[in-house]
């Protein structure tokens, strides 16, 4: 078989090693640690009123750094950006009942952040281009139980939060902004995830900023902070008032970052902008290296924004290709391409979501009492999403590897051979064996 050949059909693969996984951790970080260990304080939180409310040094030093790089007057550290989306949901003052609306394209949190405050998630559609979700489709989805919208800047790139807030505005919701994936992207000159009532970031272990576990929530709304660092430590041992208003969803939860943790993270945040650099290179590189490939479309940037580039997020054209998406994913996979992605996810589909099944058997919240509607998911509520999912997305995580010029020339040239026998590709079955 020609060395040509493509290594799906017994040749040999472009890249023949894999590559280097992503490493995010250095010398300064294991110092960092160190030196926390040897104070013996690895916490210094106590669930009372009091200093130590606030957490210990190191905690307080990271939220001061991040509040500092983002351009906002608060930031509030916790030990996931799971429990930043639950403390940002209870903060806005969310009723059982009430609906927030999502999209399906993120990770699970975003939508049962609203469970958890016994609301009910409504799934808005993502755009085409963008991946992000549509604020078009949003402004269809409100109804008079609408409270809140949780965009997702996906994949490293900002939702249009423009046309987000104008609709936001117009009917009375808070936004927050899941930016999970995009730290360090720009909208003009403000960070994503800044341009919300509530936005924040993921530290856990594949992100730009990774300190194991851990999330940081950022707004500029002094109220809002208030309420979320009480329920981020024990709020219902803290709030001394008889008021409605002020014990509303202030049950509280641990979801306090440790020391550790906390002096990672504000070595990582030091970084981010030399990583950011670093994937927005290799995407330029890819662009280079692929745009010109049939029925390919590279990842499409909205003007004024920038991208980080958590993933690399392309559509096929599969019916002009002539060849399924998951026989170019199958012949990327067999050159050596890491971190190649069919689809993304679609938490409507979800047994959870489809069933309606959360607190107990019964379909808790959507029957409670509190719930003025039936609302239902399934296949045919966000037909773009879904059939980005089902047939034309392809992604390529940049996350996952350090991707280095030469590694990124590798895939370009991995990319390039599949192509370029796209025909054969059609017409031969995979080989049983890889050749010598």
């Amino acid at each position: 078989m020609s060395l040509h050949a493509l290594a799906l059909l017994g040749g040999r693969p472009i890249i023949g090693n894999e590559l280097a996984p992503f490493q995010a951790i250095g010398e300064d970080d294991i110092a960092a640690v160190t030196e926390v260990m040897r104070t013996g304080v690895l916490s210094a939180y106590i669930g009372a009123a009091g200093s130590a409310f606030m957490g210990g040094p190191q905690v307080r030093q990271f939220e001061a750094d991040a509040a500092a790089y983002f351009g906002v007057r608060h930031a509030i550290a916790v030990n996931s950006w799971t429990s930043g989306l639950e403390a940002a949901v209870g903060a806005i003052g969310i009723e059982p009942g009430d609906e927030v609306i999502t999209t399906p394209w993120t990770m699970a949190a975003t939508a049962t952040c609203i469970l958890h405050w016994n609301g009910i998630p409504v799934f808005a559609d993502i755009d085409r281009a963008t991946f992000n979700i549509d604020p078009a489709s949003v402004e269809r989805c409100i109804t008079p139980r609408t409270r809140a919208v949780v965009a997702v800047d996906i994949f490293g790139q900002s939702a249009d939060m423009t046309a987000l807030r104008a609709v936001c505005t117009r009917h009375g919701l808070k936004l927050i902004v899941d930016t999970a994936q995009a730290p360090g992207a720009k909208i003009g000159q403000r960070y994503a995830g800044t341009l919300g009532d509530i936005g924040g970031y993921s530290l856990n272990y594949h992100k730009h900023i990774h300190c194991g576990e851990g999330g940081v929530i950022v707004t500029d709304d002094d109220d809002l902070a208030r309420r979320m660092r009480l329920i981020r430590n024990h709020a219902e041992a803290v709030v001394n008032s008889d008021d409605p208003a002020q014990l509303s969803n202030m049950l509280g939860h641990n979801f306090r970052m440790g020391e550790i943790e906390a002096a990672i993270a504000a070595g990582q945040l030091r970084k981010l902008a030399g990583r950011v650099a670093s994937r927005q290179l290799a995407a330029e590189q890819l662009n280079d290296g692929l745009r010109d490939l049939a029925y390919l479309q590279t990842p499409v940037v909205s003007p004024g924004c920038t991208h980080a580039y958590y993933v690399y997020g392309m559509t096929l054209d599969t019916q002009g290709l002539g060849v399924s998406r998951e026989r170019i994913v199958d012949a990327l996979r067999a050159e050596g391409v890491p971190g190649v992605m069919a689809g993304y996810q679609n938490i409507h589909l979800l047994p959870a979501f489809r069933n309606r099944i959360a607190y107990g058997t019964q379909g808790f919240p959507w029957t409670s009492p509190h719930a003025s509607r039936q609302v239902t998911y399934g296949p045919g509520t966000c037909p773009i999403a879904e059939e980005l999912h089902s047939q034309s997305f392809l992604g390529l995580a940049l996350c996952v590897c350090e991707f280095t010029p030469a590694d990124i020339a590798q895939v370009v040239v991995a990319f390039r051979k599949v192509w370029a026998q796209l025909d054969i590709l059609k017409t031969q079955a995979p080989a049983s064996s890889t050749a010598e």
